[in-house]
């Protein structure tokens, strides 16, 4: 156990929201990437194999060689803000402090990485040291998964092991099906429409959903997350009012020589060029930021697969992001697990929230009006 402060009485709670991602290297570069990889790679719920093979396969087969290629894909979607993944993270958190001024609420959030930096032992450090007894935390991964979410949990109770006097923990599992997620996803397809023209579905035009792949014995050993993948894709499809026809669930990102969750989405992707289909707009509802795989793989490599199949127009749309959704979004599945935990301001601090909230709303009513004329 650690050598700790004193418990002093009086102590006033406070709350804290940890939002958790995947993770990025610290820079488009082969030593970067070298160092992300082996803490990836390394975590047994991501690779399940026998510890002393896989620890050969991975030091002798894959960090002396993978890194590099890996490195010039990270390159092409590398911002000035740096990892998009962590760009993008870092606005989240601005937007669900917004969102929780206006409800008067004294609730701290801070974002860490499963793999890179700030990490989740850094983050969960300063929230201990900040006084913080009460903490949500919250993966952004809307399907369950092992390999994903329960990872996030390991991170936590590793870190939570030599810490005496622990904060109150609560852990959002999963929101595959929640309406306020399924309503931002449906908006920003409505959006993309609205924007670039609605797909002709009579006329054979698809919607692809594609997620994240996992290998198929996690469904076998017991995993829901191929199931809540498909709950997810069924919702949205019946938000949009599609038909079976006009959609395709499939999996990217397929790691080695194991059988993994099917369709892929890069073979779905080149037998519907081949098919000529005139028009495909694909999702990733998997991911609550643009990073590396949808950026790189899904809107570079997945578009190059398309057209040279012979196939017509590929559109892209974007991961819910910073988005006006995605902030109710947030700000909702955090409300209903906060329940029953200290969140409201003291009287100066809501004042001065409420003078903000109206501030905005003054600013917004004036860009609306400027739009009217």
């Amino acid at each position: 156990m650690r050598t700790e402060a004193p418990f002093r009485h009086g102590t006033p709670q406070k709350t804290a929201v940890l939002l958790v991602n995947l993770g990025t290297p610290d820079a488009p570069d082969a030593p970067s990437l070298r160092r992300y990889l082996r803490e990836f790679l390394s975590d047994p719920r991501v690779v399940e194999i026998p510890r002393l093979v896989w620890w050969m396969i991975l030091n002798l087969f894959i960090l002396p060689f993978r890194p590099k290629k890996s490195a010039a894909k990270y390159a092409t979607v590398w911002t000035e803000k740096g990892s998009p993944l962590l760009a993008i993270g870092h606005q989240q958190v601005a937007r669900l402090c917004e969102g929780f001024k206006d409800r008067r609420w004294e609730v701290k959030v801070e974002l860490a990485m499963r793999y890179g930096n700030p990490s989740v032992a850094s983050k969960m450090d300063e929230l201990r040291a900040a006084g913080y007894d009460r903490v949500l935390v919250f993966p952004l991964y809307p399907q369950y998964a092992a390999a994903t979410t329960a990872s996030v949990m390991d991170a936590v109770f590793q870190w939570a092991a030599p810490v005496r006097n622990l904060p109150e923990l609560r852990f959002v599992k999963h929101y595959h099906d929640h309406p306020a997620y399924i309503h931002a996803l449906a908006d920003s397809v409505l959006a993309h429409w609205r924007a670039h023209g609605r797909p002709n579905f009579d006329g054979g035009d698809v919607l692809l959903m594609s997620f994240h792949g996992v290998p198929e014995f996690a469904l076998l050993k017991g995993d829901p997350y191929h199931c809540e993948c498909h709950k997810t894709g069924r919702l949205l499809a019946e938000a949009l009012g599609l038909e079976k026809s006009n959609y395709r669930v499939t999996f990217q990102s397929r790691f080695g020589k194991a059988k993994w969750l099917e369709p892929y989405t890069d073979a779905t992707l080149k037998a519907l060029g081949q098919a000529g289909t005139k028009r495909i707009d694909v999702i990733c509802p998997g991911f609550m930021a643009d990073c590396l795989e949808t950026l790189e793989e899904i809107n570079q490599e997945g578009r190059e697969d398309f057209l040279h199949a012979g196939g017509g127009e590929f559109h892209y749309i974007a991961c819910l992001n910073d988005s006006d959704g995605a902030a109710a979004m947030l700000s909702e599945i955090v409300a209903q697990h906060l329940q029953g935990w200290p969140v409201d301001m003291g009287y100066e601090e809501a004042m001065a929230a409420e003078l903000a909230a109206s501030r905005r709303l003054a600013l917004a009513m004036g860009a609306r009006d400027g739009q009217s004329t």
